[in-house]
């Protein structure tokens, strides 16, 4: 597997990354059978984000002759993670704690996907600051005024 966080993927070649990852290996008339009824996507649709996905190195194609086989290179994880990572990288870190927490409010979660938060909240209050510095750029804060 190659590392997520070299992979920029799209929203529509997030969905097409999901259903490989789903399928493990897939043809690409699966695929194309699979998005069509999932997102209601043309052939030539689905087959120019498989080609983008390949050209990004998320996707391997195998097979000398068709049919292909398509299996995921990136990690359904990992990506998520680098993902989260990516965006929590852009934006301002004094509102870090207030986004996580306006994800959590909205997304449904398991007993042990809460218990394992607390835990990780737990840990890390035992040497978090007071409160986190600003990385915006200076002198045009306005997180500042959310504290």
């Amino acid at each position: 597997m190659i590392d997520a966080k070299n992979v920029t993927i799209t929203d529509s070649e997030w969905e097409v990354m999901r259903a490989i990852w789903t399928m493990g290996s897939t043809s690409s008339r699966e695929l194309i059978d699979a998005m069509n009824e999932l997102q209601g996507w043309s052939d030539s649709t689905t087959k120019t984000l498989l080609r983008r996905l390949i050209k990004k190195g998320a996707v391997e194609q195998t097979g000398e002759s068709r049919p292909f086989t398509f299996k995921p290179v990136v990690g359904e994880k990992e990506s998520m993670s680098a993902a989260a990572d990516d965006l929590f990288d852009h934006m301002c870190a004094m509102r870090a704690g207030s986004t996580i927490a306006q994800v959590i409010k909205t997304r449904k979660l398991s007993k042990s996907d809460i218990a394992e938060l607390q835990q990780i909240l737990a840990e890390k209050a035992k040497d978090a600051p007071e409160m986190v510095n600003c990385n915006c750029l200076p002198g045009k804060m306005t997180c500042e005024d959310d504290h």
